[in-house]
């Protein structure tokens, strides 16, 4: 009940109102860096841990860890609140060892790395986010998905087979030198410039030289043949700061539009709790009230409609409160029931003139000009069918009138061309063009002349004054 309360106050704002026969239309707007609401770009730096794992040397040997470490710099585009991209250029270095056999003992070396990677972002938090939660959020769960290029020199010795000669390995950053690497990382909004994030990238290199360990797994010295595996990899985890850049307030990353659209409805809703209804009264206390109202002296005690009007259910333009016939038409004179005199028999003109009138009420045409709607064709050539049948003696007017908005020019200019719109329609139709004349009133013949200004009235009035009529000459 309170949905169709809130959405019956809000029709008269979303499209009702109409100013010179214009009706609002809804405003667009090309999508620029004018029109964006949230900023979209950052710049992230952040260092930490690197440990060579699932490889023939590795840095946790002997129940002892081996450190190693990683910086990154990343340029990132928030593409939606729940997905974005980062160019990320990462530098570090690996230690790790390895024991081959009794003859070369323990191996040592370290693996010194670059890459340019492109990450495909995704915000779990947003993406798994409730809609109808209000809060808001300065934790987010983010996964890393990507590709890039990476370079690295590698030491390696031991104390026998690589004592005096040790063994180094260099890959340029080439076509050759894909990698992979992926992980997640956990984000915190400290303000509206600045995030923190800590993460755990997995960088998997695809090359078995990687580690240090040889060229081929049939060459000496033999660490190839320690780990079944083609690829060395290794885990990158790091404490990092997003730097974001843009005037606006808020990150798209931050950003739920469906949560922010839900709780915009609901404190549209609170407003409207206090809305005062009938500030205007019920001037006739018919329980409709004075704002929507379309008959503000309905006799006390008479059945109204949704509109505020008095019943009258035969039609008769007696109301039944004081219908002695309710459902049988009558004269006013006998209290809406019918009698038996003989009927006024009203001139063949004047009937119809009235019938015509019929016809020609509700004629629409294209907004400010002069063209008409073709719904209103079948109407219209129902009064031409009509007109044709009172032969050429007499001339009638085609009448063109307007409401009081705009200027008394400019309306009687409107009325004047829809007036001839109407009358070469009806010629057309096979009306003889010596029986009418196009007459355009513009604002000077309102149908209800209480109506000026026409703020003074509700809009079915104004709507009225706005229309072409049949009179006689």
């Amino acid at each position: 009940m309170k949905k169709k309360i809130l959405l019956f106050f809000l029709l008269p704002v979303l499209g009702l109102s109409q100013t010179k026969e214009e009706s609002s239309k809804p405003e667009t707007q090309p999508f620029n860096n004018k029109s964006r609401l949230f900023k979209d770009w950052s710049v992230s730096v952040g260092g930490g841990a690197a440990f060579m794992t699932n490889a023939d040397l590795t840095s946790f040997y002997d129940g002892k860890i081996n450190w190693g470490w990683n910086g990154y710099v990343s340029l990132d585009k928030q593409i939606s609140h729940t997905f974005g991209l980062s160019l990320m250029y990462t530098r570090g270095q690996t230690n790790q060892k390895a024991y081959l056999n009794d003859a070369a003992g323990v191996g040592h070396g370290y693996t010194k790395f670059d890459q340019i990677a492109l990450l495909g972002d995704i915000n779990f938090s947003n993406l798994m986010r409730r809609v109808d939660n209000r809060s808001r959020f300065k934790w987010a769960l983010h996964g890393y998905a990507g590709i890039g290029l990476t370079g690295y020199k590698t030491f390696l010795q031991d104390n026998n087979v690589l004592s005096k000669w040790p063994l180094y390995i260099e890959q340029k950053m080439d076509i050759g030198s894909f990698s992979y690497i992926g992980g997640v990382g956990l984000k915190y909004n400290i303000s509206r410039l600045l995030d923190i994030e800590l993460r755990a990238l997995y960088l998997i290199s695809g090359d078995e030289e990687f580690d240090g360990g040889g060229w081929s797994r049939n060459a000496a010295p033999g660490y190839n043949l320690i780990n079944d595996t083609y690829s060395d990899n290794a885990w990158l985890f790091n404490l990092g700061l997003s730097f974001k850049l843009g005037k606006h307030q808020d990150h798209l990353r931050w950003v739920d539009p469906l949560q922010d659209a839900y709780t915009k409805a609901a404190n549209l809703e609170e407003q409207f709790k206090d809305f005062k209804v009938c500030e205007k009264g019920d001037q006739d206390n018919d329980g409709v009230c004075d704002d929507w109202d379309r008959q503000l002296d309905t006799p006390a005690g008479a059945r109204v409609d949704g509109a505020g009007v008095a019943l009258d259910t035969d039609l008769d333009g007696v109301i039944d409160l004081n219908d002695k016939c309710v459902t049988v038409p009558g004269p006013i004179q006998n209290n809406g029931c019918p009698v038996e005199a003989t009927p006024q028999v009203l001139p063949v003109k004047e009937i119809a003139i009235d019938e015509i009138n019929k016809y020609f009420n509700g004629i629409e045409f294209e907004l400010n000009k002069d063209v008409i709607r073709p719904k209103s064709y079948p109407d219209l050539d129902k009064a031409a069918d009509i007109i044709k049948t009172l032969g050429g003696d007499s001339q009638f007017i085609v009448v063109g009138a307007t409401d009081s908005r705009g200027s008394a020019q400019y309306n009687k200019k409107l009325s004047q061309a829809r007036a001839n719109a109407v009358l070469n329609y009806l010629i057309n139709k096979g009306v003889s063009p010596n029986v009418l004349l196009a007459e355009g009133r513009g604002k000077e013949d309102l149908k209800y002349t209480e109506c000026d200004p026409a703020t003074k009235c509700p809009e079915w009035k104004n709507e009225a004054n706005r229309r072409v009529y049949f009179v006689a000459k």
